[in-house]
C-alpha cells in the first residue's frame, strides 16, 4: 500500500525547522499515541507539528500487533467497565475515557475511511484485516493537515527553557530544534523514560506484563497447543491473590491464551518481585465445581461402569489428550474400567479437575502487544489534558505513562485517548490558531 506524500506546505514546514523560530508542537515518537495527538493538535489548528521517529519506519508496533491484523480497540462502551481492563491506572482512566473512549475511537477511524470490525470476543479489527490498512489511515491523516515526520532522528536531550519551550537535540538532527509544546509518546522505550526523568519526573521501573507462564512440571507436556475456554486460574504470592477464568491455551513450557494473559498482567509487579515462582491453582471443571465433579464420576462408575476410563470420558470439554494426561498423572492405566477405578484415584481425580496445583519455575515469552507495567507516575500528569504537573508544556502518553491493559486492544485504545486529550489540549493552549477577520481582508 503506497503511503501518500507530504502535502505542498510541508515544504514551508521543513524550511521552519532551521530558523531560529519555535515549533508549535514536537511530538517525540512515532507510534500511536504520538500520531494521534499530532493529527489531532494539526486538525484543530496548530500550524507546525514535527514527528520525530527514532525507526526507519513509524508504527511498527501497530505493523506487527495482532499477528499483522492490528487490534485497534475493543467493543467496551461503558467508560467504567473499559477502565477494569488496566492492571495500572484503572480508576484514574475513568475521566479520560468519559471524553473519549471505544466508540469515540471507532467513529474517529470511521470518519477517516477506516471501517473497524467486531469479532465474537469483542476485538476490533480493521475491515481489511490488515495492519497496513490503520498505518496508511493514520498517515494519510497526517500528511493531509501536514504533519511533518522526521525518521531516524534518536532524541538523546530535551530541555525547558525558562522563558517557556523546549530545546530538543540528538542523532538525525543537523542542529537542535526549538518548541513551544513538547510531547513524549515514546513507548516502552528506555530513552523515553531518561527524558521524562530529565524533566523531572519520577518513573515508576517497568516490569514484564503479559507473558505467558513457564511451568516446572511435565504433566501438561503432551497436551501443547490445546485450548480450552472457562478455566479458572488462582494465583497467590504472599499475602496477595489474583484469579481470572477465561480461555487458556496449553504450550510445551507451561500456559498461555487470554487468561494466562491476563493473569500475569495483574499480577506482573508481585510476579517479578517473586521471581516468578510460585504455585498456580487450576479448576478445569469449567464452572462445575468440587461438588458437581464428584457427583459427575459418581454416575459414570455407576452408568458406565463396563466402559473404560478413556473410552467414557465424563466431560466433554476436556480434550482427549488432556483427559489422558490426567489419569497418566494419578498413574491409572485408561483401560481400566470404571467399575474398576478405586476410590483412592478418584477422589485424585477430583483434585486435578477443581484444583491442580502446578508450580512456576519462570515467565514465558512475551504476548504479541509487548507490555511493560511501568512508566512516568500518573500523579504527576493531568489526565485531563495530559500535561505534565511538573513540567508546563509537556504532554505524555502512551505506554511511557504508568498504564498498561490487558490483550484486546486495550493497549492501544489508552493510546488513541490520550493522544486525542493531549492533541486538543495543546490546540486550546496554543494562542492565535484561528485566521483572524483581518487576516482574511488582506
Amino acid at each position: 500500500m503506497t503511503v501518500p506524500g507530504p502535502p505542498a506546505s510541508a515544504t514551508a514546514i521543513t524550511a521552519s525547522l532551521c530558523a531560529s523560530s519555535p515549533l508549535d508542537l514536537i511530538v517525540i515518537g512515532g507510534g500511536p499515541a504520538g500520531y494521534m495527538a499530532a493529527i489531532t493538535a494539526a486538525e484543530q489548528g496548530v500550524r507546525e507539528v514535527v514527528v520525530l521517529e527514532a525507526t526507519p519506519e513509524p508504527l511498527q508496533k501497530v505493523r506487527i500487533s495482532g499477528g499483522g491484523r492490528c487490534n485497534v480497540t475493543h467493543a467496551c462502551w461503558d467508560p467504567a467497565e473499559l477502565s477494569t481492563h488496566y492492571p495500572r491506572g484503572s480508576r484514574p482512566l475513568r475521566g479520560p475515557f468519559s471524553r473519549f473512549a471505544c466508540g469515540d475511537a471507532i467513529a474517529w477511524f470511521d470518519e477517516r475511511g477506516l471501517t473497524l470490525v467486531e469479532e465474537p470476543d469483542g476485538r476490533m479489527f480493521p475491515q481489511q484485516n490488515r495492519s497496513e490498512a490503520v498505518i496508511h489511515c493514520l498517515q494519510k491523516a497526517a500528511t493531509g493537515v501536514g504533519v511533518q515526520l522526521r525518521t531516524k532522528v534518536m532524541v538523546q536531550q530535551v530541555a525547558a527553557q525558562r522563558d517557556g519551550g523546549f530545546v530538543v537535540d540528538g542523532r538525525g538532527l543537523e542542529q537542535p530544534l526549538k518548541a513551544r509544546n513538547l510531547m513524549l509518546a515514546t513507548g516502552g522505550h528506555p530513552s523515553g523514560r531518561k527524558l521524562a526523568e530529565s524533566l523531572g519526573h519520577q518513573v515508576v521501573p517497568p516490569v514484564p506484563s503479559l507473558f505467558s507462564l513457564s511451568l516446572g512440571t511435565k504433566a501438561l507436556a503432551a497436551c501443547s497447543g490445546i485450548a480450552i475456554d472457562d478455566v479458572s486460574l488462582d494465583l497467590k504470592l504472599g499475602d496477595q491473590r489474583f484469579r481470572q477464568t477465561g480461555r487458556v491455551l496449553i504450550t510445551h513450557r507451561g500456559l498461555s491464551g487470554p487468561a494466562t494473559l491476563r493473569l500475569s498482567a495483574f499480577a506482573a509487579r508481585a510476579l517479578y518481585q517473586s521471581h516468578y515462582k510460585g504455585e498456580l491453582k487450576v479448576d478445569w471443571s469449567s464452572g462445575l465445581g468440587r461438588q458437581g465433579v464428584e457427583q459427575r464420576l459418581h454416575q459414570w462408575r455407576l452408568d458406565k461402569a463396563r466402559r473404560t476410563l478413556i473410552s467414557a470420558k465424563p466431560f466433554e470439554h476436556l480434550p482427549r489428550r488432556l483427559w489422558q494426561a490426567f489419569l497418566s498423572e494419578i498413574a491409572v492405566d485408561g483401560d481400566r474400567r470404571w467399575a474398576d477405578l478405586p476410590l483412592k484415584a478418584e477422589r485424585q481425580l477430583v483434585e486435578i479437575l477443581c484444583a491442580q496445583r502446578l508450580p512456576i519455575q519462570g515467565r514465558g515469552p512475551f504476548g504479541e502487544e509487548f507490555v511493560t507495567a511501568g512508566g512516568v507516575a500518573l500523579g504527576e500528569v493531568n489526565l485531563a489534558t495530559m500535561e505534565s504537573r511538573r513540567c508546563p508544556g509537556l504532554y505524555v502518553a502512551g505506554e511511557l505513562l504508568d498504564v498498561d491493559g490487558v490483550t484486546g486492544g486495550f493497549n492501544f485504545q489508552a493510546c488513541w485517548s490520550g493522544g486525542w486529550l493531549a492533541g486538543q489540549a495543546i490546540a486550546a493552549a496554543e494562542p492565535q490558531l484561528a485566521v483572524t477577520e483581518s487576516d482574511q481582508t488582506q
